[in-house]
């Protein structure tokens, strides 16, 4: 199976802010197939859909805050229909909404009636988890009580390499849990001194919960293919749960490079692994 490669855009933000449009041709000449939004800059989605088919550069996702699915569910499906997306995900929940809290299984509930809506709109919902979904309901992972609780076809997976490894479990044996399940996975690369936080697993990254830098960063954002995980064997798992788009993303650059740099490291990488 051949898998198709996007770039996370919330890697280049602060270059998408500054420059739109020619951040975006930097990422085709890189040598992606697709990329996934994280907002639109103020753009209209038919100027965004035009200048993507000049491109040749396929808009496949895009991460929406749950906040603006609730609010307003009709103009974030007109907008990206447009555009063209095949899925929106899910990116984030707040601290207030996550397992392990009265209000995750609230958050479980809009998820059933969004998905639904989506489906409708012939576009696929899908959930970016982070390592706090790793805490167990019973005996089950918060993440699985997620999917366990709503059907495939309201709700699919896009799991984070990275945050399922930090949050204690093996990315390739997840992403074969959910064969059939997992049509978007993101590829995402760390270097990681310790895990021993005191179960404070966020401060890995070196933010605590209300966004402000730690003091101590244990944790090193990397590009795919140059930190800790084992990406031939994620990329082996793909391929056996029939995946279709893998996605880099990667939060903060690496010391001493820049965004754009760090995405045609990974880009190159990830060429000599498909």
């Amino acid at each position: 199976m051949s898998l198709k490669t996007a770039l996370q855009l919330y890697s280049v933000r602060d270059e998408m802010e500054e420059d739109f449009f020619n951040t975006l041709t930097n990422v085709k000449e890189m040598g992606y197939n697709g990329v996934e939004f994280a907002g639109l800059f103020d753009k209209e989605p038919a100027v965004i859909r035009d200048f993507l088919k000049e491109l040749d550069l396929i808009p496949i996702s895009a991460h929406v805050p749950l906040s603006d699915l609730t609010d307003d569910l009709e103009k974030v499906l007109a907008d990206y229909s447009e555009i063209g997306c095949r899925f929106i995900a899910v990116p984030y929940l707040t601290e207030e909404l996550r397992p392990g809290t009265e209000g995750f299984f609230g958050v479980i509930d809009e998820i059933r009636k969004i998905g639904e809506k989506t489906k409708e709109a012939g576009i696929q919902l899908l959930y970016h988890n982070h390592d706090f979904e790793f805490v167990k309901i019973g005996e089950r992972y918060g993440l699985d009580v997620l999917y366990d609780s709503t059907s495939p076809d309201q709700l699919a997976t896009e799991l984070d390499t990275c945050w399922v490894n930090v949050g204690g479990a093996d990315p390739a044996e997840y992403i074969r849990k959910y064969s059939g399940r997992a049509p978007v996975v993101h590829l995402k690369d760390f270097y990681m001194k310790s895990r021993d936080q005191g179960g404070k697993l966020y401060e890995l990254i070196g933010i605590s919960d209300d966004g402000e830098k730690t003091e101590e960063d244990n944790f090193t954002f990397m590009p795919v293919g140059c930190g800790l995980q084992d990406m031939k064997e994620i990329i082996s798992a793909c391929c056996d749960a029939g995946t279709e788009w893998v996605v880099v993303e990667q939060d903060r650059p690496d010391k001493g490079r820049t965004p754009l740099e760090d995405a045609q490291i990974s880009i190159d990488n990830l060429k000599k692994l498909l």
